[in-house]
């Protein structure tokens, strides 16, 4: 049952003569009723302002009663037993009830509460709803659901602190026994009036496991005069951090809030805390939507063409990559902020890829839009294909995050075919290269290439050519077709990198061996799924 009791009495009439605004004098109360929270400020001033005058019992109500799930709470202190079972009738006397309701009600509509600094006023109301949809319809979202997340000026912790303290010092002065129970939090009780109101306006339900988030970041000029003297007395909370603006965040307030003792807390700051000079301003309003990923494969034709951009010491050595032509589409259509490309493995700049293609994810962050039919994505696939003759994209579909780790799972123990095309210095004849076709599963050495030397680092790995296929062709030519271990550097295996690789075709036919060209012919990754043409 959530309602105002006659034990609530003293805390709704010392917490208005401070200018608490009614809204956080139900927290205080620890009234769990959401839909208390959202009557209009004026109706609950007034209801506030009645129950100040009821003479009735102690156990009469004024309040609605209204079952509601159980609520996040702040824990300020922990309960005293037989602290509820005290009678407060003796000593509320001493305070004029009616005088501190009238002037919390002539003050009610120019004074900022003294604990949230407006969020439970100003920004409850329609107008700043509004405000938030009318950003959230001009982005342009795809959504069916919406989760709301609030960031609040950290001095909020020291103002709610500082209430709590206020309000145990007056009540031991009168003589009142004052229950130590645990606050309503400001964010569920701000969320609890917010929801409904936004899930009216926007049309679509709040769902705390939504992909679509609205955020809104409350400031307030004061933080840091109001923080101040926390640093002083806890210098060790407050570290400058590169990607802060303030020492003064959330976290850092309230662990010193921790460990501040309560004499010294109320040396440096009012209890109950003074009245704000300003309201809290909405810095900013912000939609963002979960990322979408996309797979497929690829095939690459050109042996000029990276697979993702080329950059050298900030110059671009070659106009476009694999990457860049497929996601380019993919970024218009779903509109959105910027992508992430992972493949399983990938070719240098002079390999085609041919056969079934390579595996490939994108994430797209923060889209705009997120829901494609299937034949959508078949027409995103083809104007992906007719824009370029050097790659060709088959199986695009939508996927979740989990499917992509079936892309990298066991990447080492998967295996890749190739054929190169081999030149010897010295002439070869059929019979010269006849015994390769007989070699399985021979074991390489190799130390990272002197070519990525400079991204890599020094390692030998043990790698697998599970069989060789030759192919003559001249005399100083022929091709070789490669079933390997993945990870297996296939140039290096061919002209050994000055002894890198051991061993290699040049040590295996007992002559000088290099490669002209190089195509890798299929992943073995069963993934992502084979669509239907």
């Amino acid at each position: 049952m959530s309602s105002l009791t006659e034990k609530d009495r003293p805390i709704v009439q010392l917490l208005l003569k401070a200018g608490t605004c009614p809204r956080c004098i139900l927290r205080f109360c620890c009234v769990g009723s959401q839909m208390l929270y959202r009557h209009p400020h004026k109706d609950l001033m007034k209801d506030l302002q009645e129950f100040l005058k009821n003479s009735q019992e102690k156990e009469d109500t004024v309040c609605l009663d209204v079952a509601d799930p159980p609520c996040k709470r702040i824990r300020l202190e922990h309960r005293e037993e037989g602290a509820d079972d005290q009678n407060h009738n003796g000593a509320i006397l001493q305070i004029p009830e009616a005088d501190v309701g009238n002037a919390a009600m002539e003050s009610s509509a120019v004074k900022v509460c003294n604990v949230c600094l407006g969020i439970l006023q100003e920004f409850c109301e329609a107008d700043f709803v509004k405000k938030v949809c009318q950003k959230v319809n001009s982005a342009d979202y795809q959504f069916t659901s919406f989760v709301f997340s609030v960031s609040l000026p950290p001095q909020l912790s020291v103002r709610e602190r500082a209430a709590w303290l206020g309000l145990k010092q007056e009540m031991r002065n009168l003589g009142l026994p004052l229950a130590k129970d645990d606050i309503v939090q400001l964010k569920e009780a701000y969320k609890w009036i917010i929801h409904p109101q936004l899930s009216e306006e926007l049309g679509v339900p709040a769902d705390g496991k939504s992909l679509f988030e609205v955020s809104v970041v409350f400031a307030h000029p004061e933080t840091e005069e109001e923080c101040h003297f926390l640093a002083t007395a806890c210098p060790d909370c407050f570290k400058p951090a590169k990607n802060k603006q303030s020492v003064f965040t959330r976290m850092a307030v309230i662990k010193a809030l921790e460990k501040i003792k309560e004499e010294d807390f109320l040396k440096h700051f009012p209890c109950p805390p003074s009245s704000p000079k300003k309201l809290c301003d909405a810095l900013e309003i912000q939609c963002n939507n979960g990322a979408v990923f996309v797979a497929g494969r690829y095939n690459k034709y050109s042996r000029n063409l990276p697979q993702t951009p080329w950059i050298i010491d900030g110059e671009r050595k070659l106009e476009s990559s694999v990457e860049e032509l497929i996601s380019e589409h993919l970024m218009a259509e779903f509109k959105a902020d910027s992508f992430n490309f992972s493949s399983s493995g990938r070719e240098d700049v002079d390999v085609r890829t041919l056969g079934n293609g390579r595996p490939f994810a994108i994430e797209l962050v923060n889209p705009r839009r997120i829901h494609f039919t299937a034949e959508e994505m078949k027409r995103l696939q083809q104007a992906i294909n007719d824009s370029s003759d050097k790659i060709q994209v088959r199986d695009l579909q939508l996927v979740t995050r989990e499917a992509i780790g079936r892309m990298k799972e066991g990447e080492e123990e998967k295996t890749k075919t190739y054929s190169a095309l081999i030149w010897t210095d010295k002439a070869i004849q059929r019979e010269d290269i006849a015994f390769l076709d007989d070699i399985k599963e021979l074991k390489l050495d190799q130390k990272t290439p002197l070519r990525v030397l400079h991204r890599r680092p020094l390692a030998v790995r043990c790698r697998l050519i599970h069989t060789m296929r030759s192919e003559y062709i001249d005399e100083h030519h022929f091709r070789l077709h490669l079933k390997t271990q993945a990870g297996t550097y296939i140039k290096e295996f061919v002209h050994g990198d000055f002894g890198r690789t051991k061993p290699n075709i040049g040590s295996l036919l007992n002559r000088t061996a290099d490669i002209l060209e190089l195509d890798v012919e299929s992943v073995d990754v069963d993934w992502p799924p084979t669509l239907a043409d």
